[in-house]
């Protein structure tokens, strides 16, 4: 079942994007890190009634993973670099010395972790951080009482947000108790750490944010789960 836990909204002051995107041109780098960051660049573009990006832009584009990277092409956004391993701190860490004394726009939302303008830094980027949206949760909670009732078997959070607000709506002790019910699965390493924040120490973690490697984890999950003797928990 679905059961949307983000939800997004524009920002309380756009003035501090509109100045970013009216000067992109100033800038080295647009570092994405999720396809809402873009397509809230784009429409604000939009809105201002002039492009991104201009077709002789020297502005590089680096990008957190492929989704993120997907959107940007689609958006007809020059993407040059995409990390490896999926995660923003990995993003500066892989560009390493491209950064030293160059301008980085990195647009994100409001409830952002700071690791990754931090990391930016360290490798002597100058960074210009705008909140492109502000994120949200969901007013709705249809299908939470299906989630605890047992009437799923895996529960997938897709981003430490997620993680957050389920925490937020069921309260920290019950979402620990879900470990021991169903498969609470984490997408990449990021969302993983949350979870352990939040105190569920028996994830499934999928190694990145791609489809297939969420389809992995959860395979082996249940594989191991089925051979496992009768009463023994799976870890």
């Amino acid at each position: 079942m679905l059961f949307p836990l983000v939800s997004f909204a524009e920002p309380d002051d756009f003035a501090p994007l509109d100045r970013a995107i009216t000067k992109m041109q100033q800038f080295d780098w647009l570092i994405l890190t999720s396809a809402q960051a873009v397509r809230a660049l784009i429409e604000r573009a939009a809105d201002l009634q002039r492009p991104l990006m201009r077709t002789d832009s020297r502005v590089r584009v680096a990008c957190v993973g492929p989704v993120t990277a997907d959107s940007a092409r689609s958006a007809d956004l020059p993407v040059e670099y995409v990390a490896v391993t999926h995660n923003g701190v990995a993003l500066a860490n892989e560009l390493g010395s491209k950064l030293q004394g160059t301008r980085v726009l990195l647009p994100r939302s409001d409830r952002a972790n700071p690791d990754l303008p931090a990391a930016l830094a360290r490798f002597g980027a100058q960074v210009t951080e705008v909140i492109a949206y502000r994120t949200r949760r969901p007013a709705e909670t249809e299908g939470l009482e299906k989630i605890l009732n047992g009437q799923a078997d895996a529960i997938l959070f897709f981003s430490p947000s997620a993680v957050q607000h389920f925490a937020e709506l069921v309260g920290a002790t019950r979402l620990q108790e879900l470990q021991g019910k169903l498969a609470v699965t984490a997408v990449g390493p990021v969302t993983a750490n949350a979870l352990r924040k939040a105190g569920v120490e028996r994830a499934v973690v999928a190694q990145d944010t791609t489809a297939v490697s969420v389809v992995e984890a959860l395979e082996g999950h249940f594989a191991a789960a089925k051979a496992a003797p009768a009463g023994v928990k799976r870890a």
